[in-house]
């Protein structure tokens, strides 16, 4: 398989190590030096692009391969104010887009648990339901990409919540997302239903960034030869 990688910073890398011991081949590597690059490539020299940027650059780069026939898989968060422009344009160029805002296989678990816990829980309204998520100095977005996921899933059953909101846990109307930033955090997650007597939580932490590659590589394997647009759900039949 042939591999464009769109970012080449710390995750990018590690995908790169893991898409050369699975026998696959990286044809570019696409960073802010060489973003330019990017138009070179097309279906004829790629078979899928991986594409983990900042969130100013991930829309660009999605609609680029998208409009030019190279499946994509995408890991970049903090764009999703224009998810809804990058499926139309995958079914208007009948293209292939797969987006996770983690491809962990233990955090898309994560997911599937906090989905299922929530539907019960909101039927106890003495818990006041929390997302915590951690994360590097380095992590440009708050809240990332997986606590929002984390509390959509949730959302989902307690309709009686107003949306979400970052770090603001006083407003009692919408599920608050706490965001901290420490050196040398790969990534926690923490789901809390809290009483005036007990405390449940849920939470996911991972040790290093190898589950997120490894489930972006599986991504790209699975994507290619479909159409439409994918998540980990529908790799993972959950």
């Amino acid at each position: 398989m042939r591999i464009l990688l769109i970012g080449y910073g710390k995750m990018g890398k590690t995908i790169e190590q893991m898409a050369l011991a699975k026998g696959h081949e990286i044809v570019g590597k696409i960073d802010r030096d060489n973003a330019h690059e990017l138009q070179n490539f097309s279906s004829k020299d790629t078979d899928v692009a991986i594409e983990f940027t900042h969130p100013a650059q991930a829309f660009r780069n999605i609609s680029y391969c998208l409009s030019n026939g190279i499946p994509v898989v995408s890991g970049s968060t903090g764009w999703l104010d224009k998810f809804e422009e990058a499926k139309n344009l995958c079914q208007q160029k009948q293209g292939a887009f797969f987006y996770a805002s983690n491809f962990s296989v233990g955090v898309n678990l994560f997911f599937h648990f906090n989905e299922y816990i929530a539907s019960k829980m909101q039927a106890y309204k003495e818990y006041e339901v929390a997302v915590r998520e951690i994360h590097h100095l380095q992590k440009v977005d708050k809240p990332s990409g997986t606590g929002i996921t984390a509390a959509e899933g949730i959302l989902a059953s307690y309709t009686n919540l107003a949306g979400w909101v970052s770090d603001n846990p006083e407003e009692k109307t919408k599920l608050n997302i706490a965001s901290e930033r420490e050196p040398d955090v790969v990534g926690t997650h923490i789901v809390t239903y809290s009483s005036e007597v007990d405390k449940i939580e849920l939470g996911h932490i991972a040790h290093s960034r190898a589950g997120f590659a490894e489930g972006a590589v599986m991504a790209a394997e699975w994507l290619i030869g479909r159409q439409g647009v994918y998540g980990m759900k529908d790799m993972l039949n959950l």
